[in-house]
């Protein structure tokens, strides 16, 4: 009975835009909500020390999302501390020496290297130990939380999951006679069970390369079992949510 009602309702929809083709109006597709999740980890592996935020939570760019034990990156900068110091001290007294005629140009050089070396090795240490506290890289909103303080995560592993704004779109695809009628940057509206109306977004991709159509599309015609990848981005994407699927209403060229 279920597979009655899909197909059925399948050969609704064909029949709809079949109309609509012919009419010229407005023809709608089936698409859904997806987007670009950014993934945030720290760089190296360690315990997770404080956690700044909870799913939901809003941040902005700069924000303090976590912190990982620091213990072995303080080691390597008091290390390279000492080490420059040394550094120091042996190339003013090979850059004396050389100024009183009693050291050698090789000498002077490669103390000079050392010291060069010295500070690029401390500069990498304070980064490191710099980079044990994680920020946003960008205004969003947490979607997950992956490990707790507490935990030991790895390297590359992420923390927490971030949901930039602008990177939710709207995917869609359309049969090849479509192709000709959308262009980047034209709107499409967008409508849903519940969502605001006049949601409209912006054609932001389309793909080159064709597809066969999902087995839960069904044509008459055979070249409508090639379809292409559509996507937009909304104006409004605070009014959607990832996964949620949207009929997307795109107009003719005269009517947009």
């Amino acid at each position: 009975m279920k597979r009655l009602y899909c197909t059925a309702r399948i050969a609704s929809v064909l029949v709809t835009l079949a109309l609509a083709a012919c009419n010229g109006s407005s023809e709608t597709f089936q698409g859904w909500i997806e987007a670009d999740i950014v993934f945030v980890s720290p760089d190296e592996t360690g315990r997770v020390e404080t956690l700044s935020v909870r799913e939901g939570d809003r941040v902005d760019a700069g924000a303090a999302l976590f912190t990982i034990d620091p213990d072995l990156q303080k080691a390597d900068v008091l290390s390279g501390e000492a080490t420059l110091a040394n550094a120091q001290q042996t190339f003013r007294r090979a850059d004396e020496l050389l100024k009183n005629r009693t050291g050698t140009q090789k000498d002077f050089d490669t103390a000079q290297a050392a010291l060069r070396d010295a500070e690029a090795r401390l500069n990498w240490a304070k980064t490191r130990l710099a980079r044990r506290n994680v920020v946003s890289p960008a205004t969003g909103s947490i979607q997950q939380v992956y490990f707790r303080p507490g935990e030991v995560v790895p390297s590359g592993r992420p923390i927490v999951a971030l949901l930039p704004p602008g990177n939710i779109k709207v995917r869609f695809y359309v049969p090849e006679a479509m192709l000709p009628k959308l262009s980047a940057g034209d709107p499409v509206k967008v409508t849903c069970d519940g969502c605001a109306p006049d949601l409209v977004a912006r054609v932001s991709f389309i793909s080159r390369v064709s597809e066969y159509t999902p087995p839960v599309i069904y044509s008459l015609d055979e070249r409508s079992k090639l379809v292409f990848l559509i996507e937009a981005r909304p104006e409004r994407p605070d009014a959607l949510r990832v996964g949620q699927p949207v009929s997307v209403v795109v107009a003719p060229k005269d009517a947009k």
